[in-house]
């Protein structure tokens, strides 16, 4: 364990600062394998979300099959919300110095699920003739109220 972990060391009082080549010129942790695991899942599974997302919209017409946009929508969705998980989580690892914090994740899937939730709203109200640009201000401004109300620190 110790020799996956590398540790932070002070600069020399002396004013001689080390190569930022050598591995004690680290001055954070290295990302865990889980973590960069999971990272590499979800983008995995945003990936085959996309590959279903082409294969809908090759071989789907929303005008003869009114179901397949609804379909479509829902697997833009889930795309959409997937790929943004792992770069809000890598998002939050750099801004905290590449440390992670408990609900890290939690938080990076939470909004993912806000994203993929407001991408399929956005693609049905288009399907149906609805979509506003004032509509979506609204529902951004719902979402971003909703997901600051949730992120605040305790």
């Amino acid at each position: 364990m110790s020799s996956q972990v590398r540790t932070w060391r002070p600069d020399p009082p002396w004013g001689n600062e080390p190569s930022r080549d050598t591995p004690d010129a680290l001055d954070s942790f290295v990302m865990e394998a889980r973590d960069r695991l999971t990272n590499l899942g979800f983008f995995a599974a945003a990936g085959v979300a996309w590959i279903l997302v082409a294969l809908v919209l090759t071989t789907r017409d929303p005008r003869i099959d009114p179901g397949a946009g609804f379909v479509g929508a829902l697997l833009i969705g889930l795309a959409v919300g997937l790929t943004t998980v792992p770069i809000f989580w890598l998002t939050v690892f750099g801004r905290h110095r590449r440390i992670v914090y408990r609900g890290d994740w939690l938080r990076a899937i939470r909004r993912g699920a806000w994203v993929s939730i407001v991408a399929a709203v956005f693609v049905v109200l288009r399907l149906l003739g609805a979509f506003h640009p004032a509509i979506a201000l609204f529902i951004l401004a719902l979402v971003t109220v909703a997901e600051a109300t949730l992120s605040v620190e305790r």
